[in-house]
């Protein structure tokens, strides 16, 4: 991001403050703490979302799937997996079917975007390749949430500061795609492609309550995440790349905070609550995801992944400044 930018988008200081805090317990070289595995009792760390059946959907009166199903019917997952959300997908004979995903592994989390279907895994080359090529996936899928984000803002009569920010994010994110490719093919994976459907137009109150899930939660979240791997991977390469990516992903988080306060001032008082409310959902949710976090031990070494309890101080940290 260039210094124009950082000069038009105010650094969050309580962001700043609480990640650099957190960082300075990160062990230097990081030890093999609360490694999960199946000798364990714990389900090995799946970077790609596991996925079941959650019965048979209705479809709409005119026949297309439904956009926002609810999750209700998604089963337990065997592996006692945290939830991590629903869709509808159709089935080979015309019909609807709920599909639940559930996550068991922490990773680079960046800005999904609306309608983003569920990754085709390729080529995985191990654990390590099956993380950095998921994380390439998430940091192809933010560019064009980037660019929705700038078109949107700028739709809505946002500050230029804002809607020059987020292009520039976009473009960040392609070269944080290019990096974590490169992890990745290091490690024998490749990238999923990203299958996107068209955008939609929507409202001001609905693209302001997705940032406050995928900027002000998740992509904060991911920012904290990530700077714990640029300063605990024990392979300098992940270590410099993800050192390089966290500093950009802190100034994402603040563009998102930043559109939030910009959304403040235009919002009434009963659509700043359910802001309030999706981050306090988003919250919850993340936490059920952070409590099923149990990575293998390559991934808490190499790649610098927090162990479970170390993540649940980053989410402690993040859960003080978004709640």
């Amino acid at each position: 991001m260039s210094r124009r930018t950082l000069a038009v988008i105010p650094k969050h200081p309580m962001l700043r403050r609480t990640l650099y805090g957190l960082l300075l317990a990160a062990p230097l070289l990081p030890g093999g703490l609360a490694c999960g595995g199946e000798e364990e009792g714990r389900p090995i760390c799946t970077p790609n979302p596991s996925l079941l059946s959650g019965g048979p959907l209705e479809l709409e009166a005119d026949g297309s799937l439904p956009s926002t199903p609810s999750c209700r019917t998604c089963p337990g997952h065997p592996d006692y997996l945290p939830l991590r959300g629903c869709s509808a997908s159709s089935t080979a004979s015309g019909g609807a079917e709920l599909i639940c995903e559930y996550d068991s592994c922490l990773g680079g989390d960046g800005r999904r975007p609306e309608g983003l279907r569920q990754a085709v895994r390729g080529d995985a080359g191990g654990v390590l390749g099956a993380l950095f090529a998921q994380a390439a996936w998430l940091e192809a899928a933010s560019v064009p949430a980037f660019l929705r984000l700038a078109d949107e803002l700028k739709g809505h009569g946002a500050p230029e500061a804002l809607v020059r920010a987020a292009r520039r994010c976009a473009g960040d994110e392609v070269r944080h795609t290019r990096a974590m490719q490169a992890l990745a093919q290091r490690h024998g994976a490749t990238m999923p492609e990203v299958d996107l459907p068209p955008f939609e137009p929507r409202s001001l109150e609905e693209m302001l309550l997705e940032n406050a899930v995928e900027g002000c939660v998740r992509e904060t979240f991911g920012a904290f995440i990530a700077g714990w791997q640029g300063r605990t991977a024990r392979d300098p390469e992940v270590r410099s790349t993800l050192r390089a990516i966290a500093r950009d992903e802190v100034r994402h988080a603040e563009l998102a905070w930043a559109v939030d306060a910009w959304a403040r001032q235009h919002s009434s008082a009963a659509q700043q609550e359910r802001l309030h409310q999706a981050r306090r959902d988003a919250l919850r949710a993340l936490s059920e995801e952070v409590d099923g976090h149990h990575p293998p031990a390559p991934l808490i070494h190499d790649a610098g992944l927090p162990s479970r309890e170390q993540a649940q101080a980053l989410f402690q940290g993040l859960s003080a400044l978004a709640a």
